[in-house]
């Protein structure tokens, strides 16, 4: 015990100081696609490589864009590596939606609750969403708290593309939250599908079954992501309460 307790002092504090100041990603973490238009010839091999088919060449006007859809971006990588001229760069970004303070005290008086849903996911996404929990991450110092059921749930974090056999537990689960309620969809199979997209097996993203507030992109997304992505859904229940867009 006595061994236990000198190792702690001499570690120190852990938890990370996310969000209140910025956490700089390790070297080699794989962030949102950066395009440099005066680089892109438009030869269409980032088009071909996409894993998710998210990367779609237009032209209107006679001018050509590569519009992406994050949502969707796996994060991969494959864009950047067949690029010859250096068009596409992978960032270290992962904030994907703008950030929001104070929300969680003037709203829930620090107390958010989330159930989180595996819709069948490969359990990535699921991996990250315990990491929310240990001494680094720790998200009940912001006042996010995991339960167990969803009668007593404020937020639904969802995972997973919503595999046929789990699309009726889904929906079963959506009705028992009460209102006002958030759904939040995590990871790139939740907020379009993926690499799974649409089926015979799998539902092709989570709002084809039930309304979703906020899309948190990633192949899994990082922890920091996760709780951003929570920032912002906080965000639009503000709206939800606002508008009175709910019943009770």
């Amino acid at each position: 015990m006595l061994d236990i307790l000198i190792k702690t002092f001499k570690t120190g504090t852990v938890t990370t100081k996310y969000p209140d100041k910025p956490d700089i990603p390790p070297i080699g973490f794989r962030g949102k696609p950066e395009f440099v238009a005066d680089r892109c010839t438009y030869c269409g091999k980032c088009v071909s490589a996409c894993p998710p088919n998210v990367i779609r060449q237009k032209e209107e006007g006679g001018k050509k864009t590569l519009p992406v859809s994050y949502c969707g971006c796996i994060f991969c990588g494959r864009c950047e590596e067949v690029c010859s001229y250096g068009a596409i760069k992978l960032t270290q970004e992962y904030e994907l939606a703008s950030k929001t303070k104070e929300k969680i005290k003037n709203i829930f008086g620090r107390s958010l609750h989330i159930r989180e849903v595996d819709a069948g996911s490969c359990n990535g996404c699921e991996v990250e969403v315990n990491a929310l929990s240990n001494p680094v991450y720790d998200i009940e110092r912001l006042g996010l708290h995991i339960v167990a059921s969803p009668r007593h749930a404020d937020m639904l974090l969802v995972t997973g593309p919503v595999s046929r056999n789990m699309e009726l537990a889904l929906l079963k689960t959506y009705n028992a939250a009460p209102e006002p309620k958030l759904v939040a969809a995590m990871g790139s199979c939740a907020c379009n599908g993926g690499i799974f997209g649409n089926t015979y097996a799998s539902g092709g993203g989570v709002d084809k079954f039930i309304p979703v507030d906020v899309y948190i992109p990633g192949c899994p997304p990082r922890p920091q992501a996760v709780i951003f992505g929570i920032m912002v859904a906080i965000d639009k229940l503000e709206q939800k309460i606002q508008r009175k867009d709910f019943k009770i």
